[in-house]
């Protein structure tokens, strides 16, 4: 059971992962669902700039994800 989404809901996390038997037409459609999120993702973090340290969190989480080096 999720706790909710961040940018992906956990169907779309598992199509792009590439875990879900979808054809690739609806796995391309999805990406680019999860794509236009983006625009909106800017719009929320001048949000978040404006209380501050909600801003600085979500770099923080964001940042240390790309940071991790891949498996293998």
């Amino acid at each position: 059971m999720s706790n909710g989404r961040a940018l992906l809901t956990d169907r779309e996390r598992e199509i792009v992962a590439g875990e879900a038997d979808v054809d690739d037409p609806y796995r391309y459609q999805t990406i680019s669902r999860v794509r236009q999120r983006f625009s909106r993702l800017e719009d929320d973090l001048e949000a978040m700039e404006k209380h501050g340290e909600l801003a600085d969190e979500v770099r923080e989480i964001v940042c240390a994800e790309s940071d991790q080096e891949p498996d293998g």
